[in-house]
């Protein structure tokens, strides 16, 4: 990595530009304590290393953690040097989120079998009841 890109500092709307995020959910995030940006008056500004917590913070968002298991994942970079907790701390959360993810998974394939049960029987009472003006326009669509 250049060393360029690792001085390089940030504001809140060149965050919000480059990693498509809003300007609001950036601050969000810092009042959450998810970020901790220095600051130059009242500009924020941000390192590397506080886009980098953002890129993870989004993509974790994206794979459903909460932001307090993304917070205790992050805090674990300034406790272990060589991030070993951190690596076993986001494992077992990864290994939570698919055995969740997969419990929905088996919901939702029955839920849909349920669904599509119930459709056709649906379908046949409303034929039986049928008035001929329904039945006609039914069948002009068909």
């Amino acid at each position: 990595m250049e060393s360029s890109k690792k001085e390089r500092f940030y504001t809140v709307p060149e965050l919000s530009k480059e990693l498509g995020l809003t300007e609001r959910a950036i601050r969000f995030y810092e009042s959450k304590g998810l970020l901790a940006p220095k600051r130059a008056g009242n500009t924020r500004i941000f390192s590397y290393k506080d886009r980098a917590r953002l890129i993870i913070i989004m993509r974790a968002k994206k794979l459903g953690f909460s932001l307090n298991g993304i917070k205790s994942f992050l805090d674990l970079y300034d406790v272990d040097s060589n991030n070993r907790k951190q690596t076993e701390l986001g494992l077992n959360a990864v290994d939570e989120r698919i055995n969740f993810l997969e419990e929905q998974r088996d919901e939702i394939k029955i839920l849909l079998a349920d669904l599509n049960e119930i459709k056709p029987v649906s379908y046949t009472h409303l034929r039986a009841h049928e008035t001929p003006e329904h039945l006609v326009c039914r069948l002009l669509r068909e």
